[in-house]
């Protein structure tokens, strides 16, 4: 089986190094860009299998690269976990209008992040049975 491929597009350094630590651990390969700018020719470029992407970013916004991506038929059903510091329910709302597959608030558990990346991806916990 080939190893997942996660791009994660987040400008703030530790978070960025927490989650690819997490990820790796996990048998994840993650790529990381630290601004929007940059986002959408990387996407298109070489599609990963899941995303995890920041709410606000240089260059670009998270909200601004998901409506893109949602705008395009080749990339509008890749799982996007949407980040945000704000966690605010505005910024969670907006997400979901943008087309963002699952949201976490910052600050949060690094567990978190990888149980929601298998959720939108169907990989691990989200493909166990019930007891």
């Amino acid at each position: 089986m080939a190893q997942r491929q996660v791009l994660l597009i987040e400008d703030e350094p530790h978070i960025a190094e927490a989650i690819r630590f997490i990820l790796t651990r996990a048998g994840w390969t993650v790529s990381v860009l630290e601004d929007g700018a940059r986002a959408m020719a990387r996407i298109i470029g070489d599609p990963p299998d899941a995303i995890i992407l920041d709410l606000m970013l240089p260059g670009r916004s998270g909200l601004e690269i998901l409506a893109d991506m949602r705008a395009d038929a080749a990339l509008r059903d890749l799982p996007v976990l949407m980040l945000s510091a704000r966690g605010q329910g505005r910024d969670r709302d907006a997400a979901t209008r943008a087309g963002a597959t699952a949201f976490l608030a910052k600050p949060f558990a690094n567990g978190d992040v990888l149980d929601q990346l298998e959720a939108i991806t169907g990989g691990g916990a989200a493909r166990r049975e019930p007891a």
